[in-house]
């Protein structure tokens, strides 16, 4: 496959999957905004987003105050964000025509309709009474494009590719969002009924709040809460879950190119290894913003190494 075409398809997956984990957070923040006044926390709510989806430099750049109103409209319409979801959803489209060709037919009407859709949407989006319809519609077409592309697209390059894409974003967005909570799973901040709010508005964020009773059939924990986002594979936007698929997908990417292998996968096979053998009593004692911070910092390594491998050609 040439390099510009998997370049256009792995970006493709990767920004129609982080529209999606963007209206994920924000529909918590909301959650949590709302449950600020009785809960007596939830006030640092749109900061932490903005660090956990690595968009805090771009916006305090702006020089705007972190309020509720400035940062949704940062994430969801801001032209000067390139992460925003509207953003995000006209690069997936612009990568999508690219490579019309190597989509099928659901997978593109999927994209385009999204991204039409956007455009009649934006005004007056962000409003209060309208934001949480739109933050669904968001997470509902993000479903419907990965839907569309795992039910009707050859598992060959192509898919690889946009497979690659789309685990790649998924991991890295878990463990920012783990990190983003950090405080209210280790150490004093794990206490108390805001920190149970955290826990939980973690979980809805990943759709994972009934996947974490039907595995520990417990009260809310901090440390399982943990572990189920990092180590547990049954769960699909767990890390170990992620890295399992990149790795695959990444082996059989070198099979498909006659066995051409290098960075991309000693990186992935390490990452993938260290999640299998770890534990989270490990990761507690090292500190789990420090784990964490290390785990951003390879997922951004990975992706720079399958640009340089795959990608630059």
């Amino acid at each position: 496959m040439l390099s510009r075409t998997a370049d256009s398809l792995f970006w493709m997956g990767r920004y129609t999957e982080r529209a999606g984990n963007l209206a994920r957070g924000m529909q918590v923040a909301l959650r949590m905004a709302g449950l600020a006044g009785s809960l007596g926390g939830g006030q640092d709510e749109w900061r932490q987003l903005l660090v956990a989806t690595g968009s805090e430099p771009g916006f305090r750049a702006t020089g705007q105050p972190p309020t509720a109103e400035k940062v949704i409209q940062w994430l969801a319409l801001d032209d000067g964000n390139p992460s925003s979801i509207a953003n995000c959803i006209e690069a997936a489209r612009r990568n999508g025509r690219a490579v019309r060709t190597a989509l099928t037919v659901d997978m593109w009407e999927a994209l385009n309709d999204t991204w039409r859709e956007m455009r009649s949407r934006a005004a007056g989006a962000t409003e209060e009474d309208r934001l949480p319809g739109f933050l669904d519609w968001v997470r509902a077409r993000t479903l419907l494009f990965n839907g569309a592309a795992a039910d009707t697209m050859l598992r060959d390059d192509g898919w690889l590719f946009v497979h690659l894409g789309v685990m790649l974003e998924r991991a890295d967005n878990t463990a920012r969002l783990l990190d983003a909570k950090h405080r209210a799973l280790s150490g004093e901040g794990a206490e108390g009924a805001v920190a149970y709010a955290e826990w939980q508005a973690l979980l809805r964020s990943v759709s994972a709040l009934r996947a974490y009773q039907w595995v520990y059939h417990a009260r809310l924990q901090a440390p399982l809460v943990a572990e189920l986002l990092v180590f547990r594979p049954e769960l699909p936007r767990s890390l170990l879950s992620c890295h399992a698929r990149v790795a695959r997908a990444l082996d059989r990417i070198a099979e498909r190119s006659g066995g051409r292998r290098g960075e991309p996968q000693r990186i992935a096979g390490e990452i993938h290894a260290a999640l299998r053998s770890g534990g989270i009593e490990a990761v507690m004692a090292e500190g789990l913003h420090a784990w964490l911070t290390a785990q951003i910092d390879r997922n951004v390594e990975l992706g720079d190494a399958i640009q340089r491998l795959y990608l630059n050609g």
